[in-house]
């Protein structure tokens, strides 16, 4: 008896390492980090999200709820179960923080400081002005919240509870402000994963996700580079792809170690990555505009490169296609295995928010506050809708449960106010 007792604990505590080895799943109403459960920018499900809303005092239409938020931030809120998560930097409380809203109404549930202090102190070069104190959006494991900051010259990844009690935090590694920093953490199984590309010496670090302990550290080059790390499955298994610092690097995200790198990026990239399944799509801004394509078998082998500027806003896969929106407010259809491009349309406007999917409909919202709604059709180019909301947006929609959730800006009584809207019907 005791021995199959024993035997029982055993087979138990395997059971519950297997299970907690896994990268959590999330019902298709959840969106737990940024781009996405799939991570490429999909709402995932059958929903049918509003084609028209307004705010104006004269024509109210399609406004489930909308909360002030202090001062500016330009990360994306996360949606688990019935709540809200969105980061938060206000200077005048000087104080970084993470707000937990009710998803139903936008009320506040509770809000977690998570740094106190001169959090703005940098290396005497002010970032850019598309830049914010809180740009990057929390990932959830289901079960604590994470946030990446950057604190008085050095990054910092922290866990927050459910209920809203600060459990760990971990540095990465000093800072060196130069456009800014708004790089967001993932979760893959045991780990959640951060970045801080910069021209100190940047490191990506797989910290455990209950203790925060450091699991493993990759040194990165003495570059400024604002990519998210995303983990994808292409070419038949599991990888974390990093873009930019003159590199596409790919590594295993449970230790670290490097699968394959080359030369097949530019300097400074921000946008997060996509695949088709064979290839990684890098673009990148600066000092070379380009999108390229990576084989992600290890061969080192580009497939295609295009000098097209797609800097800030990451790109979508659909059906062998790319879809994207150009920072100079050009939307674009590219073949995925040839490069060539299929179509390509004038919205208007800079973009600096990132599209999202929504069955085959695109939605993408310029630095105005005007969102254009068009088809992901590879044929040619429709336009579902266009929609106006506040003056300006840096965030990407999250869009989920047949709702949008964005953060807007809006000029009033001579000062700009920010916003997360509920969209919906």
């Amino acid at each position: 008896m005791t021995k199959m007792f024993l035997a029982g604990i055993v087979c138990f505590l395997m059971s519950c390492g297997s299970t907690w080895a896994q990268t959590p799943t999330f019902s298709e109403t959840d969106w737990p980090w940024w781009r996405g459960a799939d991570r490429q920018g999909h709402a995932v499900g059958e929903q049918n999200p509003p084609t028209r809303w307004s705010d104006s005092a004269d024509a109210k239409q399609n406004i489930v709820w909308k909360v002030p938020l202090a001062d500016r931030g330009h990360g994306s809120p996360i949606l688990l179960g019935d709540r809200v998560y969105l980061q938060v930097a206000d200077k005048a409380r000087d104080s970084q923080f993470l707000v937990c809203l009710n998803r139903d109404n936008g009320e506040l549930v509770w809000e977690a400081v998570v740094h106190e202090g001169e959090f703005d102190a940098t290396h005497q070069r002010e970032p850019n002005t598309k830049a914010s104190w809180a740009s990057c959006t929390p990932a959830t494991d289901g079960e604590r919240v994470f946030v990446n900051f950057y604190f008085d010259k050095a990054v910092y990844t922290s866990a927050v509870s459910l209920e809203g009690e600060l459990l760990w935090q971990q540095k990465l590694c000093p800072y060196q402000i130069h456009q800014g920093y708004g790089s967001s953490p993932t979760v893959y199984q045991n780990l959640v994963i951060a970045s801080a590309d910069n021209k100190a010496g940047g490191q990506v670090v797989g910290m455990d996700r209950v203790t925060g302990e450091v699991v493993w550290r990759h040194q990165r080059p003495k570059e400024p580079n604002y990519a998210s790390p995303v983990v994808l499955t292409v070419a038949g298994k599991d990888q974390l792809i990093l873009t930019g610092c003159d590199l596409v690097t790919s590594l295993d995200p449970l230790t670290g170690d490097v699968n394959w790198e080359i030369e097949g990026a530019t300097t400074e990239c921000v946008t997060t990555t996509v695949t088709d399944g064979t290839h990684v799509f890098s673009s990148g801004g600066y000092p070379d505009n380009h999108i390229s394509a990576v084989v992600a078998d290890g061969s080192g082998e580009v497939a295609w490169e295009v000098g097209t500027r797609v800097y800030v806003p990451s790109m979508l896969h659909k059906d062998g296609h790319l879809f994207m929106t150009l920072d100079a407010g050009v939307a674009m259809c590219v073949d995925c295995q040839t490069g060539e491009t299929k179509w390509k349309a004038r919205l208007g406007g800079d973009f600096t928010s990132s599209p999202v999917l929504v069955n085959d409909r695109i939605y993408a919202v310029n630095e105005k506050g005007k969102c254009y709604i068009f088809r992901a059709d590879a044929e040619s180019f429709e336009s579902i809708g266009e929609n106006q909301l506040g003056d300006s947006v840096m965030s990407t929609p999250t869009i989920s449960g047949g709702r949008i959730y964005l953060r807007v800006g809006k000029q009033e009584g001579g000062k700009r106010q920010e916003y997360l809207y509920c969209i919906g019907e």
